[in-house]
């Protein structure tokens, strides 16, 4: 059976930060609720034709503040080759600190 597509994206996303995608995102996870199992990053993926940014970061930014991780949403637009990261400066600022 073929991946789906949305899963070969949190993989290739994944991959980006040496990672590995996380199997069972959410909830059900033993790991973290990220879409990508990092030790200090909260990496989210969303793939879809149309993506609402706010709600999606403040959902990340919360989630990630529970776990103490970084919060970083990967966003990439269906057809696109681009993967454009969303991360607020003052977490990109504390990862470049370490």
């Amino acid at each position: 059976m073929t991946d789906r597509t949305w899963k070969a994206v949190e993989r290739r996303v994944a991959r980006m930060f040496g990672s590995e995608r996380n199997p069972l995102s959410g909830s059900s996870s033993r790991h973290t609720q990220a879409d990508v199992i990092h030790d200090h990053l909260y990496i989210e993926v969303k793939h879809r034709a149309k993506i609402p940014f706010y709600t999606v970061w403040q959902d990340t930014v919360a989630k990630a503040a529970q776990e103490g991780k970084v919060p970083i949403v990967i966003f990439h637009e269906k057809g696109s080759g681009q993967y454009l990261a969303m991360v607020d400066a003052k977490f990109l600022a504390e990862v470049v600190r370490k």
